[in-house]
This record gives structure tokens, C-alpha cells and sequence, in this order.
């Protein structure tokens, strides 16, 4: 808490042992604090038994009076309070003193400014530990807010890939896997360019059509996507391949609702020596969103199996 929301004990006790030495009479003590902004009706009354008999205050009564009444009214008289203390860390011409009070005003302006400045590093201290808590609490409610707003994402896309299971028209049923595998890739993180032609240089239209490409670990995929009936098998495989020789360093995944030839797979064999194929299945990624799999870490072993393992239809428990 700022101490100058309430003045702690030995605040007080050394405010009640200054300010009289800083003053010369008991009306310079009230000027004092009508000069820091405390009210008339907290001074009014000592005001006027100065007026009726001096004899019977001094300036050390005084001065614990108004700042005990002060320190009791918390919130309300806290600009006050502030002031009180700002007006006495500041002084600095004791020639105002009594000369016999000099030194000892000296030397209690000079404790209460290391107190102040102890207890304002702790107060800052704190104050830093606190905005450091609610920082942590903010970016984890935003982490807790990211992952549920995925989990949904994730949810909402399992709904439609099961909905297209029910489609029967083989155009439209590819295109919308096309989106959901797209909004899939980038609900995991991954980077994705959507599906693209190329243009022949020489006016012959389009020469090749690209189901999408996406980044991972800093190396590109092309991926193909297929919804056959019949297994996939090497004229279709090797389409793909194509694209991937004709660009360096470019790698290859194909996705299928439907198995693969023995011989698509035994192609894409041959290929590992210069590019790597991966194979996988649309039941895979179906299991992938079941088991809320992260799907990076899926095609990243994916990927791994199959150029240490040489095998680019590698299988494994999705768990």
C-alpha cells in the first residue's frame, strides 16, 4: 500500500517529531498544514483554543492532532497527506528554524526522506510484482482464450470433414475437403498457399493445377489431395511427383480417402533418393482430429519415417 494512504507508525512518530522543529510558533504549525491543503474544520478548533489560552497546546500536540486526523480519514484526505509529507521532504532552508532546532530538523528531514525512500523501493517492488501477476494472468487467460478458440475451430471442422463423407457429388465434395483441409492446416499452425494453377509462358493456358502447399520446419510440401473410390495408384502419383521434380528442394504429401497400389507405393520408393513423398490417408487426419493430435507433430513423424525409415507410406498408432 502507497504509505501515503495511511501513514504507518514510525512515519508518523517522526512527521510529529519534525514538523514542530520546522516551525517557529504554533501558528506557523497550522500554517503549515493549511499551506499542504488540510481543511479549516480540521483546524478550527485547535485554531481557537490557541485564541482562548496558548498555554494549554504546544506544537507537538498540534501536530499529532492534525495528523491523526488526518491518517483517520483514509481515502478522503489522502491528496493531503501527500502534501504533508512532499512539503517537509522538500524543505531545505532551516534558517527558518530556531537555531537551536536546526540540527535535529536537519537530521529528521533527512530520515524521513530515506524512509520515504525505502518504503517507495518496497512500494515499487510490489507494484512491479503486482503488474507482473496480472500480466501472467492476462497472457495465460489469452493462451486459455487461444486454445479453446482452436478447440472449436478444430470441433467445427471435424463436423464438416464428417459431413462430406455424405456427399455424392465428386466435384463438390473435393472442393469443400480442399477448404476444410486448408482451415485445418492453419488452425495448427501451419503455413498454407491454397490451391493455385500455373500458366504456361508460351499461351498454352494452364499447365499445371496445385492442390495447395504448405511450410513445415522451413521446408515446402505440395500437397495433393484425392477422393477416388479405387485405390490411387501410379499414373496419378506420378503427376505429382512431376510438379515436385520440376521445383528444388520442393517435397511431396499426398492425402486419399482411398488406399494406394502396391506399385504407387513402390514408386514412390524409387523417389526417395531425390525427394521425399509421403503418403497418407484421410482416415489418418479423421484419426488425427479424433485424438486432438496436433497435426504438425503428425506430419512431421510422418515425414521423418519416411526418409529414415525409407518408406513413404509409413504407418503408426495416432495417439
Amino acid at each position: 500500500m502507497d504509505i501515503t494512504f495511511h501513514y504507518p507508525p514510525e512515519l508518523l512518530s517522526l512527521l510529529i517529531d519534525a514538523i514542530p522543529v520546522l516551525c517557529r510558533s504554533k501558528d506557523d504549525t497550522l500554517l503549515f498544514f493549511k499551506g499542504a491543503g488540510v481543511s479549516e474544520r480540521l483546524l478550527s478548533d485547535l485554531r481557537t483554543q490557541l485564541r482562548l489560552d496558548r498555554s494549554k497546546v504546544n506544537k507537538y500536540q498540534i501536530t499529532r492532532t492534525v495528523l491523526t486526523r488526518l491518517n483517520e480519514r483514509g481515502e478522503g484526505t489522502l491528496r493531503e497527506r501527500r502534501d504533508v509529507i512532499r512539503r517537509v521532504v522538500e524543505f531545505d532552508d532551516f534558517s527558518s528554524c530556531w537555531e537551536s532546532d536546526r540540527l535535529k530538523a536537519q537530521g529528521l528531514v533527512t530520515q524521513i526522506q530515506k524512509l520515504i525512500g525505502v518504503k517507495d523501493s518496497f512500494t515499487r517492488m510490489k507494484d512491479e510484482r503486482e503488474r507482473e501477476r496480472r500480466d501472467n494472468i492476462a497472457k495465460r487467460e489469452a493462451e486459455l482464450q487461444e486454445i479453446q478458440q482452436r478447440r472449436e475451430t478444430l470441433e467445427s471442422l471435424k463436423r464438416e470433414l464428417y459431413a462430406l463423407f455424405g456427399e455424392t457429388n465428386p466435384h463438390v465434395r473435393g472442393k469443400k475437403l480442399e477448404g476444410v483441409l486448408n482451415r485445418l492446416f492453419e488452425a495448427s499452425s501451419i503455413s498454407v498457399r491454397k490451391a493455385f494453377t500455373v500458366v504456361g509462358a508460351q499461351g498454352e493456358g494452364i499447365v499445371e493445377q496445385i492442390d495447395g502447399v504448405i511450410e513445415l520446419d522451413g521446408r515446402l510440401y505440395f500437397f495433393e489431395m484425392k477422393w477416388w473410390r479405387d485405390p490411387v495408384g501410379v499414373p496419378e502419383i506420378s503427376q505429382h511427383m512431376m510438379r515436385v521434380f520440376l521445383r528444388a528442394e520442393a517435397q511431396a504429401i499426398v492425402i486419399s480417402a482411398s488406399q494406394y497400389t502396391a506399385a504407387a507405393v513402390s514408386e514412390c520408393s524409387h523417389a526417395l533418393s531425390q525427394k521425399v513423398v509421403t503418403l497418407c490417408t484421410l482416415e489418418e487426419i479423421v484419426m488425427v482430429l479424433d485424438r486432438n493430435v496436433d497435426l504438425a507433430a503428425f506430419l512431421r513423424r510422418k515425414v521423418q519415417s519416411t526418409i529414415m525409415d525409407r518408406d513413404p507410406f509409413p504407418q503408426f498408432s495416432i495417439e
